[in-house]
């Protein structure tokens, strides 16, 4: 398992690009791509490693609408996992919740995720991206 990306999700990926280059010198950025199963948009930005990735909705109905309208902020911690089953399965055992059972994801690789249900660390929301 490997830390992949920061998720942070936003209003407008445009207008987040644009004040996020006046301060930082990206490596490369990817096209913003559509996640249909997650109803949102994505962008990779690559600084180093791991990712940022810029997500806003893509529909009212977006899951991330209501967090998007309210300013949005860092979302999710993603870890890339060889066999997405087998993690979902330890973290269930250790008391995790699955949020997001294996759909298509960006890059057409599966993507998963989990609230780690952690009551004194504020970082619990994880996304599990299946390696190529």
């Amino acid at each position: 398992m490997k830390l992949h990306h920061i998720g942070v999700v936003v209003p407008s990926i445009q207008a987040s690009l644009g004040e996020l280059k006046r301060y930082m010198n990206f490596q490369s950025i990817s096209l913003p791509t559509p996640v249909g199963s997650r109803k949102v948009n994505v962008c990779f930005l690559k600084i180093g490693e791991p990712f940022l990735e810029l997500i806003e909705p893509s529909s009212p109905d977006s899951s991330i609408m209501d967090f998007a309208s309210k300013g949005g902020g860092i979302h999710h911690l993603c870890f890339e996992v060889d066999d997405i089953e087998k993690e979902l399965d330890d973290m269930t055992r250790k008391g995790a919740t699955v949020l997001v059972k294996p759909v298509e994801g960006f890059d057409k690789r599966r993507i998963a995720f989990v609230d780690l249900n952690m009551k004194n660390t504020k970082c619990g929301l994880v996304e599990f991206l299946e390696s190529k």
